[in-house]
């Protein structure tokens, strides 16, 4: 017989819409070895510190007799647990996209829009802000092969922001600058931009064919081959003839690069300042902050990137940007994948040159669902370790700890090691103790999981990460979640007025208090435990 715990994941109204039981925990599908490092120590360890840097205690005047009972009920958190948006729309039946939108308002409370330039601005100047025709639920709902279109996963940004914002949601843009040529540099910068001249120059001098996009694909396709083959073919020209050379012979190509940049950062500022709360300002970087000898702003004519060449000093430069095109209420985020001791130096060096840096963005990604599985064994790899082992979790947040600013778990993905009732189970805990972990953390202000729904990831991604099935059906890691979120770290309770307050310690977030007043009438107020 299985052991299990006392541990029942709740049910939540959309649960309850589908008509779905709680789900036990089961600790045996987790070995010894794994409950060794997730010991009751830990455990106790993290249950102080949420207690500690999640709950406050608070006193709000109510208009209640002595001695009446009101009612504390939480709202919604101070916190923000997020999810990606990108599939708006495009599951493929009416019922599962309700399900899917219905997660925003109950599960989660922001959520992140797809800002990838490839796709927003598939033409110069044809900005993709607004649905079209091809946007629709009834194009979706009909598309035999939805991943092979150009904009699978990359809804435009009007309906989304608008849908969140009618329900008072927490919105996140995602990227403005980003240098990475398979997911968000259009393929017309180079092909159209670059004059023949300069091309063919380039290509005599350094001896190397630059690839061009395939015309006959889409404007949003992605093109593995091509992408691989830029990286390659612009490590190659660097080593050749290097940078004052290269400047020579593209310079109008690198001016417009600036540019289009620059223009790009301001019209989506224009549109979308007052409206969205965060954005992660420069994407992916700190790699090319090691290249670049850990300066930030070295007054170069380009960046000779590993993407390939971006605009000079293009990390400090989207900040410039962000700060000139978005209001000062704007959070501005640097975001990325690479946590070491490079990317704090990366975050000090930019802000001593003046960029407005709110948050830190750290993605955490448990692709390989072989990883997962040794993780139930107690195994963790070299990657397991750095992304989901107790130790090495507090010692990163020790070290980003002297930044002095809050940090958003921007990119997370827990996958399963497959989709039996074990690996659901097995992706469930894991999903829970990481959660607990990062909820506990003091400077953690949000936590946004990346794919929601098996098979909907980018290509290379796996296909059973998410929380939902294909279609639509809640994972073991769905209860665990809505749990935590919806059950453990909601304050509800019932306390007794006192000289016209009352007093309790509860989880930051709204609050909505309920009494009966003297004459016997119904009464609410809704307030804010910051």
């Amino acid at each position: 017989m299985k052991r299990k715990t006392a541990c029942v994941f709740s049910v939540s109204s959309i649960a309850v819409c589908l008509n779905l039981a709680a789900v036990e925990l089961d600790r045996s599908v987790m070995s010894q070895a794994y409950w060794d490092v997730w010991n009751d120590g830990l455990q106790g360890r993290i249950d102080a510190d949420i207690e500690r840097y999640r709950q406050t205690d608070v006193t709000f005047e109510v208009a209640a007799p002595d001695g009446a009972e009101v009612k504390v009920e939480q709202i919604d958190h101070a916190f923000f647990f997020g999810a990606h948006t990108f599939n708006f729309n495009q599951l493929g039946k009416k019922e599962w996209n309700d399900r899917y939108k219905a997660l925003w308002g109950t599960l989660f409370n922001s959520g992140t829009v797809a800002f990838y330039w490839r796709t927003l601005e598939p033409r110069p100047g044809e900005l993709r802000f607004e649905e079209t025709a091809r946007d629709t639920e009834e194009f979706w709902n009909v598309s035999k092969e939805p991943w092979n279109e150009p904009h699978w996963r990359r809804p435009p940004p009007e309906p989304i922001i608008e849908f969140l914002k009618e329900r008072g949601l927490r919105i996140h843009g995602h990227p403005l600058v980003w240098g990475n040529n398979k997911w968000m540099t259009p393929n017309w910068l180079w092909d159209e931009f670059c004059p023949e001249a300069e091309k063919a120059a380039l290509e005599k001098a350094s001896d190397v064919k630059v690839p061009r996009w395939d015309a006959s694909l889409p404007a949003g396709i992605p093109c593995d081959s091509i992408e691989k083959e830029w990286v390659r073919v612009w490590k190659e020209i660097y080593a050749t003839l290097g940078e004052e050379k290269i400047a020579e012979l593209v310079p109008t190509y690198l001016k417009a690069q600036n540019e289009w940049y620059a223009r790009r950062v301001r019209e989506i500022g224009e549109r979308y300042g007052d409206c969205v709360d965060s954005w992660d300002v420069v994407n992916e970087s700190a790699k090319d902050y090691d290249i670049f000898g850990r300066k930030a702003v070295r007054n170069c004519q380009f960046d000779a990137s590993w993407y390939g060449p971006m605009p000079a000093d293009y990390a400090y430069k989207a900040f410039t940007w962000a700060q000139k095109s978005l209001p000062a209420r704007a959070r501005l985020n640097i975001n990325d994948y690479t946590l070491g001791e490079g990317m704090v130096h990366q975050v000090e060096d930019l802000a001593a040159h003046g960029a407005k840096i709110d948050v830190v963005g750290m993605q955490m990604h448990l692709m390989n669902p072989k990883e997962s599985a040794k993780i139930a064994r107690g195994e963790f790899s070299k990657v397991a370790y750095d992304r989901a082992h107790p130790d090495s979790i507090r010692k990163r947040f020790e070290l980003y700890s002297r930044l002095a600013r809050p940090v958003h778990l921007s990119e997370i993905t827990i996958t399963a090691p497959d989709n039996s009732t074990t690996g659901q189970m097995v992706q469930a805990i894991i999903l829970r103790n990481l959660y607990r972990l990062w909820f506990s953390m003091e400077k953690i202000e949000g936590i946004t999981w990346w794919n929601v729904v098996d098979n909907c990831g980018a290509p290379g991604e796996p296909s059973i990460s998410g929380i939902f099935t294909r279609d639509m059906q809640p994972k073991t890691a769905y209860f665990a979640m809505d749990d935590l979120i919806n059950g453990e770290w909601k304050t509800r309770l019932t306390v007794k007025a006192h000289e016209g307050n009352v007093s309790f310690r509860g989880f930051r977030g709204r609050y909505r208090l309920k009494w009966i007043d003297a004459d016997g009438n119904n009464q609410s107020k809704t307030v804010e435990l910051k």
